[in-house]
């Protein structure tokens, strides 16, 4: 419990980057010791969310420009993967859910549900590839980068975008088009990438 609410306050922006966490403080507001909070941000740790530094304790990772292009580039390169095993396995009920989630992104009005729209989306359409490992490691990238996506689909009607170039790519999924479909998710995440880096601080 303590480490859902931490990764969500941490993906939401509540904690800043750099900014140390203040055990005390949560080990107060759940009325436990120490070691739990302890343990659940250890559990952060190794999602890359926190780091641990000498005199300052657990603070909330920073991400460079550069990881984050890295990350963006290996997003690319996985779920490039993943829809092209996925695409000859779709039916129509994969193609349903994809509509219905897409109804609901885009009538949802709380930014925190966005993300997991999103990914629920993405992984409506590589979950037919019958790739569990890869998928679950595209979950892990994601996951990685909730926080920044949250941002840019805050910014620049980036919402809207996202909802027109998902049903794009499933109108390319649906007439089995695949390299007009890796196209547009290519396009989809280099654009996602470039306003992000539009909208970070300089000092980033």
């Amino acid at each position: 419990m303590i480490t859902r609410h931490l990764r969500d306050a941490i993906v939401a922006g509540h904690f800043a980057e750099d900014e140390p966490i203040r055990q005390d403080d949560i080990a107060r507001q759940f009325n436990v010791s120490k070691i739990p909070v302890r343990e659940a941000l250890k559990r952060l740790e190794a999602e890359g969310l926190v780091m641990f530094q000498r005199n300052r304790g657990a603070m909330v990772t920073r991400i460079s420009e550069a990881e984050l292009a890295q990350m963006f580039e290996v997003r690319m390169l996985l779920e490039d993967k993943a829809l092209r095993l996925a695409i000859p396995n779709m039916t129509e009920e994969t193609f349903a859910r994809a509509e219905s989630i897409c109804r609901e992104f885009i009538g949802e009005d709380d930014v925190g549900r966005w993300a997991e729209l999103n990914w629920q989306l993405h992984a409506c359409l590589y979950e037919p590839a019958q790739r569990p490992f890869l998928v679950s490691l595209i979950r892990s990238v994601h996951d990685k980068l909730e926080r920044y996506l949250r941002m840019q689909m805050s910014l620049s009607a980036g919402k809207e975008r996202a909802d027109h170039e998902h049903r794009e790519i499933l109108d390319a999924c649906r007439a089995g088009d695949v390299e007009r479909a890796v196209k547009l998710l290519d396009e989809h995440i280099a654009g996602v990438c470039k306003t992000l880096f539009e909208f970070l601080p300089s000092n980033h």
